[in-house]
């Protein structure tokens, strides 16, 4: 605040003067703030008469300030007064960033204020007699004074605005975590409430790489949150990013739409308080299945998430409906394995299994007499059936 703004650093002002200005200061700083209320939309607001009380007592002590630097000969000088009324308007900016008002309110209302005053302040200093080469440097001081209030304010409401943003990422971060990890609904309305965030009906957990995550987010509901892997206890790779989507339970098509062409896996939607639920379907999915440049729909692999509940068991299974191939070559256990999968899973529709296959249907014949052979009429039977697909798996 010490640079030369090419003001005069000396003004001479007679008593007679500054008292008059000084008995004016109510007057002068009534007729500011009526002029931001009129000519400012933010604040115009129902409660502007406390808030008109204040801004009209901060703008007296702002002009008392300078004529008191005026009377001490101390203009624009970084120390003493000047330092004392940049740290008002610094705090001023800071608290009308708190209040949700924008900057430009603040910077329009600076502007409004700054041609008030003087207004005032020359119609009194020229009937009071001042010289016109003094006006002058009076306007010239009035306005550089003002510039500097504005700037220290539009600093604090910079400021402001930067601290409590972070400070709402920290707590939205930390209500991501407590969703994932499953915490209890009490803990997490708590939560939400200290982030100021709304919650949905429902949370969608989606997993993308990290690469896609803003394009994505930048599309979605303001309340989405945004996890990297190592916000949460799962085992994700380092470059997949955690999304919970609100409220996508009833169609899920403009999701699906808005992540096409990315290797996503969204999980189903669940009540906001149950997302972890969400979330550790979508990661195991991940787990089974490697996306490609589609979304995968958790929803359409709810066969294979079973059949992984328990690899050791599946395992087992497999190894004894699967016996009566063990002491086939390795090529042909393979061979006859998915061919009794795909006629299974088509109900024996040669032609299907051989279009599945990409083989002859005289050849799906062939193979079927060979498992035929091999196990009887076992293939007869819904147990050994039933066995025989969950141990071979879905298509």
């Amino acid at each position: 605040m010490s640079e030369d703004l090419g003001s005069p650093l000396r003004l001479e002002l007679s008593d007679a003067i500054l008292a008059a200005l000084q008995a004016q200061l109510p007057t002068v700083a009534g007729r500011i703030w009526d002029a931001i209320v009129a000519e400012v939309a933010e604040y115009t607001d129902p409660e502007r008469g406390e808030l008109g009380a204040n801004i009209t007592r901060a703008v007296e002590l702002a002009l008392g300030t300078f004529l008191r630097m005026v009377e001490a000969a101390a203009l624009l000088e970084p120390s003493g007064p000047l330092s004392a009324a940049l740290e008002g308007a610094y705090a001023l900016g800071r608290g009308e960033a708190r209040a949700g008002r924008t900057m430009d309110a603040l910077a329009a209302a600076y502007r409004v204020g700054a041609r008030v005053a003087w207004r005032e302040w020359g119609t009194i200093a020229v009937a009071q007699g001042l010289p016109p080469t003094t006006v002058v440097q009076f306007a010239e001081l009035v306005f550089a004074y003002i510039d500097q209030l504005s700037a220290a304010s539009v600093t604090g409401h910079s400021d402001e605005l930067a601290t409590s943003g972070r400070v709402r990422a920290q707590y939205l971060e930390r209500l991501g975590r407590a969703l994932v990890a499953g915490a209890e609904a009490e803990e997490l309305a708590e939560r939400a409430e200290r982030a100021d965030w709304a919650p949905p009906t429902t949370l969608t957990a989606v997993l993308l790489p990290s690469a896609h995550a803003s394009a994505v987010v930048s599309l979605l509901d303001r309340r989405t949150l945004v996890l990297s892997s190592d916000a949460t206890d799962a085992a994700l790779p380092e470059d997949v990013t955690t999304v919970l989507v609100p409220d996508v339970a009833g169609s899920r098509e403009p999701l699906f739409q808005l992540l096409r062409n990315r290797p996503a896996v969204v999980g189903p939607a669940r009540p906001w308080t149950a997302a972890a639920s969400s979330f550790r379907r979508a990661a195991r999915v991940l787990g089974l299945v490697a996306p490609q440049d589609v979304p995968v729909d958790t929803e359409e692999h709810l066969g294979a998430l079973l059949l992984s509940t328990d690899p050791e068991a599946t395992s087992d299974l497999r190894k004894r409906v699967l016996e009566p191939l063990a002491g086939l070559p390795a090529a042909s256990r393979t061979k006859l394995a998915d061919t009794l999968r795909s006629w299974l899973l088509h109900q024996g529709r040669r032609e299907e299994v051989a279009a599945e296959l990409f083989i002859h249907p005289q050849t799906v014949r062939y193979r079927m007499t060979q498992l035929r052979g091999l196990y009887g009429d076992r293939l007869e039977d819904p147990g050994l059936v039933f066995e025989l697909i969950l141990a071979l798996g879905p298509r």
